[in-house]
């Protein structure tokens, strides 16, 4: 639902997206992109900085639907040092062995008791 306009940093809604015909496009004329990571772009420097200082933090990390094999997200669970690992996913991870429970299923079937109560 976040898109940033690829020349000025402009943000952008959903709704704007779906109202553009062809490639959404600025008023500066430059493209509008998701704010998604796609395969081989950097990260951005800040948001891994944050999250390294927030899983170092942590007491808890419960980790899911990844198999913590692609880096740099991978590596963030080095940065851990809390007193508990939660690892979801389908198949096995070379996270496991430190893991203190490993729930292998689908993230939406692992965690579906949040939507039961609705």
């Amino acid at each position: 639902y976040r898109n940033t306009c690829l020349s000025c940093g402009k943000k952008f809604g959903a709704d704007y997206i779906r109202a553009a015909e062809g490639t959404p496009r600025c008023s500066c004329g430059g493209i509008i992109k998701p704010d998604v990571v796609l395969y081989e772009e950097p990260l951005d420097s800040s948001v891994m900085n944050a999250a390294v200082r927030a899983i170092e933090k942590a007491d808890l990390l419960i980790v899911g639907g990844t198999s913590l094999v692609v880096y740099p997200a991978a590596g963030l669970v080095d940065c851990y040092h809390g007193k508990k690992l939660v690892l979801i996913n389908k198949t096995q991870t070379p996270y496991d062995y430190r893991a203190d429970l490993v729930i292998r299923d689908s993230i939406g079937k692992a965690l579906s008791f949040a939507s039961a109560d609705k």
